[in-house]
């Protein structure tokens, strides 16, 4: 089992008619994590605090129809986080986030993971905002002490951020218990640091997404990998990069022996790519990538 620690929340995407509506939609980075490894067929459970209003009922919902295990969910009466992206033309998206007393964020430690879990991923506004934050955080070093791989994707959003700097010297205390550093271009730039630097920190390899470039990886060993971007007719990047997330759990968790970095990272474009051919966070299934579930 893959386990997958983060936010829920709901997008409220924009829609071209009636103008100025905004469409209610799942999401959340570690959500659309889980929701896209369960319609690849993996394995895989969401922890997570989530609302008992009626978006955290859809939010559950979504996972439970994509076979994700909900036994790590603690559940909250508080309201369910709010985002609302706006669109460039390329697709891009910026957020505002409503993130006051929401459930999420009031994520508590749970006492262990179920045996068997192969692989822990976070990231996202799980690990900015308090006092969900350090429960994550703890959860990250724990598992990592015991020897399970990890994967963080940082997945920047510098409106929730109030202390730039503060949360750049924390993502470097991250990285001795990180496996696989997953990130953008942009929260490349916005963190500063130098690739190299991060792989002597910890981390066995970091994955790079760089849009219509493609993919790259770089491992501890000095090996460098890329693959292209699939073109498509793109209707928004929203989910992209956590479905390039699953992609590369699904492929590597439990993985022995060495990696087979290119078909690993083709993988991912090919998945991230149908992502973003339509709108909203809604990840491929494993049929549409020529898997048997």
């Amino acid at each position: 089992m893959i386990v997958v620690g983060g936010e829920a929340l709901i997008d409220l995407v924009p829609v071209a008619e009636p103008p100025g509506a905004l469409l209610p939609r799942p999401g959340g980075g570690p959500y659309n994590t889980a929701l896209a490894l369960g319609r690849l067929g993996a394995e895989v459970a969401f922890c997570s605090r989530v609302s008992s209003d009626g978006f955290g009922e859809g939010l559950l919902a979504g996972l439970r129809a994509a076979g994700v295990d909900l036994s790590l969910v603690q559940r909250g009466p508080e309201p369910t986080t709010l985002a609302v992206p706006s669109l460039a033309p390329d697709g891009s998206a910026a957020y505002r986030f409503y993130t006051e007393g929401t459930a999420d964020r009031l994520f508590a430690l749970p006492p262990s993971l179920p045996p068997g879990v192969r692989a822990l991923a976070l990231g996202t506004c799980s690990l900015v905002l308090e006092p969900g934050a350090s429960a994550y955080e703890a959860l990250l070093r724990r598992e990592s002490r015991r020897g399970l791989p990890t994967l963080l994707d940082p997945n920047i959003r510098p409106a929730l951020i109030a202390d730039p700097a503060a949360y750049r010297e924390r993502f470097l205390g991250w990285l001795p218990y990180v496996s696989v550093l997953k990130l953008s271009e942009e929260d490349a730039a916005w963190l500063g640091g130098r690739i190299g630097d991060w792989l002597a920190a910890g981390p066995s390899a970091v994955v790079l997404t760089r849009g219509a470039a493609g993919l790259t990886a770089w491992t501890a060993e000095g090996e460098e990998y890329g693959a292209a971007a699939r073109p498509v007719t793109v209707a928004d990047t929203i989910g992209a990069g956590d479905t390039v997330n699953a992609a590369l759990l699904h492929r590597l968790a439990g993985t022995a022996g060495p990696v087979d970095w290119p078909a690993v990272l083709d993988f991912a474009a090919r998945a991230a790519a149908l992502t973003c051919t339509r709108a909203g966070a809604e990840p491929p299934y494993a049929a549409e990538l020529g898997l048997s579930r």
